[in-house]
């Protein structure tokens, strides 16, 4: 199997069975994004606990790309201080822009998501959720004045 192969298949299990992919009642972060060019829908949900993140979770619809990366996004920043959510987002846009990316490790399954940039019309959809969170991330500090 090749690489491609593998991380098509990463996509496909978490568009199949999104981790995540619920209501959060009593969110401290909720928000909702939509592409009006594909029609893919994302509300993002974070309670944030501390300086971290406690839990997270999303709703819409989509292609497959937007419904994995926002479930890969809700599996990933889980337990996630603030700070490195911000590192994470901007790393995920720095891979989807094609610019050289960390290591592996510190993208996990997210990497699955870099042949996207081959299909720049698709590089919306993935990042839809990462756009809503970021926001999400900026109106919570804006509203708790950190």
């Amino acid at each position: 199997m090749s690489l491609d192969d593998l991380y098509r298949e990463v996509i496909l299990d978490h568009y199949r069975n999104p981790r995540n992919k619920r209501g959060l009642p009593g969110a401290d972060i909720d928000l909702a994004h939509n592409n009006p060019l594909c029609g893919d829908e994302i509300s993002v949900r974070v309670k944030v606990d501390g300086e971290g993140v406690g839990d997270a979770a999303f709703e819409g619809q989509g292609c497959s790309i937007s419904q994995a990366s926002a479930s890969m996004l809700t599996e990933r920043i889980k337990g996630m201080p603030l700070e490195d959510v911000d590192e994470l987002i901007m790393a995920f846009r720095g891979m989807m822009a094609g610019k050289e990316t960390p290591e592996d490790e510190a993208l996990g399954d997210l990497v699955a998501l870099k042949g996207v940039v081959k299909y720049p019309v698709r590089i919306k959809c993935a990042v839809l959720a990462w756009d809503t969170l970021q926001e999400g991330v900026e109106q919570y500090r804006k509203d708790a004045g950190a």
